[in-house]
């Protein structure tokens, strides 16, 4: 009774009801727009001390568990010529590994290697399709890293510090950059078998506003989980329950001014626009049977290759980033079947996604990186019926195409065995720092200030690595 006879009361229907009517129109459309509402202070809008950007989007390749360079890449001769002798001394010295223990054997390949395109670049016989495009790809022999387990390893590859709690590199260019489709998120992932050993933190915005986190896309059911509307629930009755939270949103947000409330009105926005544009982007199986025979693709499946196609349309659309996380390259035995098997089932979708883009005139404007958290030793973990390889992070081989790159390049050499970097050697902090150059960005100058203090993706460290970028 006391409630009916207050004049100024209103039900939380009748309080939706009003909101659907005209806030989504007006109010938020001021409130989510780019310059008005994004929950970043204004000292952060000079973050960007921008340089000529060669790329618009980047394609990341993250072969999870630790690929065998000296399998795929790197021919040594005289690891070759030394294979079975007892590693020597200098090479153990105040190494620590992860699983190797007293004093263990040389391992040389079993596979054999070739140079191939107008570059020479020298390519594993399992790799065929991906040498068919070596000039096209630059690959860096001498990349290293301070980690030799995977979990603090992955972290560092993909947000430059080995502990949880910071951006990795799509939130950082989420956070940079923005998307250049507002229909989509700036930053999407896509996964084939098991979520790395870091978890979701490969792909989380640490301090940043949770909006410039990874989105995971699956390839069955929602492609976004929860992004169907309930039974009986239809797109305008979502339009109205979105404007009614997002209403109480902004109230709150005037009352308290937290910038996470921000976010969350824009993620509310985005998940409802998503709802239009996710489910055609993923049916791949408009795409014409040439291009299902190229890519080796099956529609309906969860697939790498599926993921690489999916990766093209996602750029095609203006998705900035692009994570492929590829599970399955931890070999500490078994190492020459299963490195076999594992490239098989990458090399013929990585070379169609190459010549797809450039074909279709997107290569020079993404760049496709492929890489893991580290490499593999030239010593032999176990013996020789169930022959590994141990966590290797001193010298290992990461590759760019596209985006900038000069394609048909090798940078960086190692010493006889693979070991260490004799010439060029390039820190993960490099790395990072020459990809945010090539899509315009120094890295220097995209900062985020959390708890007092300036933070960068390359820390205090990182130096482009000129020669590799077309001028």
């Amino acid at each position: 009774m006391l409630f009916q006879s207050n004049p100024n009361f209103q039900t939380r229907r009748e309080l939706f009801a009003k909101a659907g009517a005209g806030i989504g129109s007006v109010a938020l459309g001021s409130l989510l727009s780019d310059s008005g509402f994004g929950g970043e202070n204004p000292e952060d809008q000079s973050r960007l001390a921008k340089v000529a950007p060669k790329a618009k989007s980047v394609i990341f390749l993250h072969m999870v568990g630790a690929p065998s360079h000296l399998d795929l890449f790197e021919y040594k001769k005289a690891l070759q010529d030394h294979d079975g002798e007892l590693c020597p001394d200098r090479y153990l010295e105040g190494q620590r590994f992860a699983f190797l223990r007293g004093h263990p054997k040389l391992l040389g390949t079993r596979f054999k290697f070739k140079k191939h395109g107008q570059s020479g670049n020298e390519f594993s016989e399992l790799l065929p399709h991906l040498s068919s495009v070596a000039d096209d790809i630059c690959l860096i022999k001498t990349v290293n890293t301070k980690q030799f387990n995977h979990a603090p390893a992955q972290l560092f590859f993909q947000t430059g510090f080995e502990r949880f709690g910071r951006p990795t590199l799509g939130s950082w260019l989420s956070y940079g950059l923005g998307s250049e489709n507002r229909d989509l998120p700036a930053f999407v992932v896509l996964i084939t078998g098991s979520v790395a050993g870091a978890g979701n933190s490969l792909w989380g915005s640490g301090f940043l506003p949770t909006e410039h986190q990874g989105i995971e896309f699956r390839s069955k059911g929602d492609p976004v989980l929860f992004l169907s509307n309930p039974d009986g629930i239809e797109r305008a009755d979502r339009r109205k329950m979105v404007d009614g939270i997002n209403f109480l949103n902004q109230q709150q947000y005037a009352d308290v001014g937290d910038p996470e409330i921000a976010t969350r009105i824009k993620q509310y926005e985005l998940a409802f626009r998503m709802q239009a544009s996710v489910p055609e982007l993923m049916d791949i199986s408009k795409e014409t049977k040439l291009t299902h025979e190229t890519y080796g693709t099956s529609p309906g499946k969860s697939s790498f290759a599926n993921n690489c196609l999916l990766a093209r349309r996602l750029v095609e659309r203006g998705v900035r980033f692009v994570q492929l996380f590829d599970q399955g390259w931890d070999h500490h035995g078994g190492v020459f079947k299963s490195v076999a098997n594992k490239a098989k089932q990458v090399d013929r979708p990585i070379a169609a996604l190459i010549s797809d883009l450039k074909q279709r005139g997107l290569l020079d404007e993404t760049l496709i990186v492929w890489g893991s958290e580290f490499g593999r030793t030239p010593m032999m973990q176990g013996d020789r019926a169930s022959v590994g390889r141990d966590h290797h992070k001193d010298a290992y081989t990461v590759w760019m195409a596209g985006g900038g790159v000069k394609g048909g390049m090798t940078y960086g050499k190692t010493d006889e065995l693979g070991y260490f970097p004799v010439e060029n050697s390039v820190d993960v902090h490099d790395f990072h720092a020459t990809l945010l150059h090539l899509l315009g960005v120094n890295h220097k100058k995209l900062t985020f200030k959390y708890q007092g203090r300036k933070f960068r993706l390359t820390d205090v460290a990182g130096n482009v690595i000129h020669d590799i970028v077309k001028s």
